[in-house]
């Protein structure tokens, strides 16, 4: 039979007292239930708990080996309505976010702390991912949260909501020492015509490769696409080698890595949004705590 938690509260009065008389006047009961409880518990665990004489009463190994214990099953059995009302209001639990690249150098950070200031008992599991692969996670429930580059899949446009937290211009990331670059300054696409240019793919963001192409478009250039990387880092570490040029969000300037340069672009540059996304029918109080944090700052 199973073991109920009134046994075990039964046995450690017991146990702490080594009297059944001032174990049964500390639980408000009469010696004779108390007594066939502790007979019961014995009976279930097959072994004697007590050794019990006409002047004393002590524990046997067994029950000295169960005291610890129960005493720690009694400790979670009373921190269960407390851990389940934490858990219905948001106040624990786990929170799956992915993010593109680009958010850890500017909104990511500041959400996470803010987020874990006010909700220390949640455990937040990160993981880097394109935006493509995040519209599968979320259309999956793989993930609770998505920090990415819009715009929606229209395939998915029904089941996810989005709010924006960042807009923010395209700087030039250049090598050091570029000729090109002007001493001082925004920089000209004109004077970067002839570089190689570093971008990621169309199908891993099609909206932020198209600006990218888009600034040379109204410039009246056609650009040649040096190498292709989906990792901002990866793009980045190719400025550093002297690989090409690149058109990065202004955030990405505070990857401070040596041999790279960031200007600012002399024509209109296009802004770039990034935004957090989420499944509609998701249940999860977490997520809804977290969504009540981000309608507050936006």
């Amino acid at each position: 039979m199973p073991i109920e938690l009134r046994q075990l509260r039964h046995f450690i009065a017991v146990a702490e007292e080594m009297h059944f008389g001032r174990a049964a006047a500390r639980l408000h009961m009469t010696q004779p239930p108390l007594s066939q409880s502790i007979r019961a518990l014995e009976t279930d665990l097959g072994t004697p708990l007590f050794l019990r004489t006409s002047r004393s009463v002590s524990l046997t190994a067994a029950g000295l080996a169960l005291l610890p214990e129960s005493r720690r099953l009694l400790q979670q059995a009373e921190a269960l309505p407390d851990m389940a009302r934490r858990a219905a209001a948001g106040e624990s639990g786990r929170l799956t976010v992915a993010f593109v690249s680009i958010a850890d150098y500017s909104v990511l950070p500041q959400f996470l702390r803010r987020f874990g200031q006010s909700h220390p008992q949640v455990q937040i599991e990160l993981r880097e991912a394109t935006s493509d692969v995040q519209w599968e996670d979320l259309a999956a429930g793989r993930i609770d949260l998505g920090l990415l580059i819009p715009p929606l899949p229209d395939k998915l446009a029904d089941q996810l909501d989005y709010q924006p937290v960042l807009s923010e211009p395209l700087v030039v990331a250049a090598p050091d020492g570029l000729k090109a670059l002007p001493a001082r300054g925004p920089v000209s696409l004109a004077a970067l015509a002839g570089q190689p240019l570093l971008v990621f793919p169309r199908r891993i963001a099609p909206s932020f490769h198209d600006a990218i192409l888009s600034c040379f478009r109204q410039a009246g250039i056609t650009p040649h696409i040096g190498q292709e990387a989906i990792q901002m880092q990866t793009i980045v570490a190719l400025v550093s080698a002297g690989m090409g040029i690149a058109l990065v969000p202004q955030s990405v300037s505070n990857l401070k890595r040596p041999g790279v340069t960031y200007r600012a672009l002399r024509e209109p540059a296009p802004m770039i949004e990034t935004g957090f996304a989420w499944r509609r029918d998701n249940p999860s109080p977490v997520l809804q705590a977290f969504l009540k944090l981000l309608k507050r700052k936006y």
